[in-house]
């Protein structure tokens, strides 16, 4: 399907132009991983897509990190046979899915594979097969599938191919009528889905089904890979906190700096002074303030200072070791998962947790094992699957505690012998109140009958920072602003932590309830933590108020009332 010659992507291509018909697995392997690059690049891109404007926008790192895992299977594969490749592809997708929008992705992996199963090659009457059972994978795999996601857009893809095999058997053809079909339902997903016309938003994870899909025709086209379109994101859009980034290597520093330029910027010699530096390159504008953004390897560690001081006044910037922060997230990981005993035909419980003081809380209940996870960290299925599979019972119950989570709890259960119930708690007050009806020396259905009851006797309060300005369900929010949701919807918003909180507790008629809890996180000072609890101790003063350390990231507060 393209030829021989050196590619822009710089991928090795084994592609050839005499034939666009058929496609083997050395050519698939060739395509996902340019997909795999275009994702990479485009990725703060689909992060940005957040339709509460809080720092949990994840979709972007949790589809690469599957993608990563889906090409790291078949990255040492010298495999002829597009059926062999194609389920290795979805194997490594499936147990390296992260979030809601990994497993999907994962999902339509597994059903193209299936369709594909030992055949040699594909061609478009092949394809078609395939797309179809890809979509239909997808959907079969969400409980209850939501118009208006990556479903819808796989729905259209796969519509796409349908027509498109009528007209042509030529795959580079079908290609580009499936990115163009992509491209238009993403545009369309506002109108099927309210909440994200109110953000001002396409859908995330359709987004980035879109990205993958024309990372593979620029890769035909001989396209660049590694340079972004170029845009100029809002300047809150930019995380300075990438934890869960995959990092390459000559990745060894995050540089962040905002400065104010002498002059317009060039945005394309801009962009192409920076790429002689480094990469995962962003740009972000606000009130005549820049900032940049840019990974670069310690040998050019001064590079992008010296240049962005010959293009302006810097104000502030950060730098990160981005090889000691993965090599400390992943101690974290490696020592996170905190082990209770079990014997055999007891009940374990698996439970995710985003902050230590959060796991020593679940721990004191009775939970068997910690899986670190929660906003911007989801775990992956293997993840959950390992934390669970080598126990000696055959007994499980999980606690996700994160509704972007569900699915990748879901799946790790489908993908073992043992008995595996999933109780789909979506915060960690449902988390804790179902551990509070747990016996491991119960009957597993009781257990988790009864654990799934509980998720509904708690409210969910959860107070952060806004990331930007956007009016949503009525609230008009304003970047920077304290946030108050709950149960996980959008209601409150003003400048002051204090007034926040309490106004959450009046919201959700604390009145009529017994018991308030508040679990701080790591953001913010103890002597603030006290003086709030203090004052809501003085509004509530017949209410039991407990307070315990989360050390959750992101969030001030998340509140259970009960």
């Amino acid at each position: 399907m393209s030829d021989e010659a050196q590619n822009p992507s710089g991928l090795p291509s084994q592609m050839t132009e005499t034939d666009s018909k058929t496609l083997d697995g050395q050519e698939l392997k060739e395509l996902v991983q340019a997909a795999l690059t275009w994702l990479r690049t485009n990725q703060q891109t689909v992060n940005a897509l957040n339709v509460f404007p809080v720092p949990d926008g994840d979709t972007g790192t949790n589809m690469l990190l599957t993608m990563q895992a889906a090409c790291n299977e078949i990255a040492e594969s010298g495999e002829q046979n597009i059926g062999k490749v194609a389920h290795a592809i979805a194997q490594g997708a499936l147990m390296g899915a992260r979030g809601n929008s990994g497993v999907i992705l994962s999902q339509l992996w597994r059903g193209f594979a299936r369709h594909l199963d030992d055949h040699e090659t594909m061609d478009a009457a092949l394809l078609a097969h395939a797309m179809h059972e890809a979509r239909n994978t997808a959907y079969k795999g969400v409980v209850r599938p939501v118009e208006g996601t990556i479903l819808t857009v796989a729905t259209d893809i796969d519509k796409s191919v349908e027509q498109s095999v009528k007209k042509t058997d030529d795959l580079k053809s079908i290609l580009e009528d499936m990115v163009e079909a992509a491209n238009i339902s993403v545009q369309n997903t506002p109108q099927l889905l309210s909440i994200l016309k109110q953000a001002g938003v396409v859908d995330a994870g359709g987004k980035g089904l879109y990205f993958l899909l024309e990372g593979m025709l620029r890769y035909l086209n001989k396209q660049s890979l590694d340079s972004p379109e170029i845009t100029i994101q809002p300047l809150s859009l930019i995380n300075m906190e990438e934890t869960m980034e995959n990092i390459e290597p000559g990745q060894d520093f995050e540089i962040v700096l905002d400065f104010q330029p002498f002059q317009p910027l060039d945005l394309p010699k801009f962009y192409n002074e920076l790429e002689q530096m480094g990469t995962s390159i962003q740009l972000g504008e606000g009130e005549g303030i820049y900032r940049m953004h840019i990974h670069v390897p310690a040998d050019k560690f001064f590079d992008p200072i010296a240049y962005i001081r010959q293009m302006g006044t810097i104000t502030q910037g950060t730098i990160e070791n981005l090889v000691a922060q993965m090599a400390n997230a992943k101690d974290s990981r490696a020592g996170g998962q905190s082990k209770v005993s079990i014997e055999p035909g007891q009940i374990a419980t698996i439970v995710v947790s985003p902050g230590s003081g959060i796991s020593r809380i679940f721990t004191s209940l009775g939970a068997t094992a910690i899986v670190e996870g929660g906003q911007t960290m989801n775990p992956s299925t293997e993840e959950i699957l390992k934390a669970f599979e080598n126990l000696p019972t055959n007994n499980v119950i999980i606690l996700p505690n994160n509704k972007n989570i569900i699915l990748a709890a879901e799946a790790a259960a489908s993908m073992t012998v043992k008995e595996v119930k999933v109780i789909r708690s979506t915060s960690v007050p449902q988390g804790l109140s179902a551990m509070f009806r747990f016996d491991p020396n119960g009957n597993l259905e009781e257990i988790a009958t009864e654990m799934t009851e509980a998720l509904a006797e708690v409210e969910t309060g959860e107070i952060t920072i806004a990331t930007r300005s956007v009016e949503i369900n009525g609230v008009n929010v304003k970047e920077g602003e304290v946030i108050a949701l709950h149960n996980g919807m959008l209601i409150y918003s003003s400048d002051n932590l204090e007034d926040t909180c309490l106004t959450f507790l009046k919201k959700v008629d604390v009145n009529s309830k017994e018991r308030i809890t508040l679990f701080y996180g790591n953001n913010i000072a103890k002597p603030e933590v006290n003086r709030l609890v203090d004052k809501i101790r003085s509004h509530y003063p017949s209410h039991e108020i407990e307070l315990h350390e989360g050390g959750q990231p992101h969030y001030q507060f998340i509140i259970a009332v009960e």
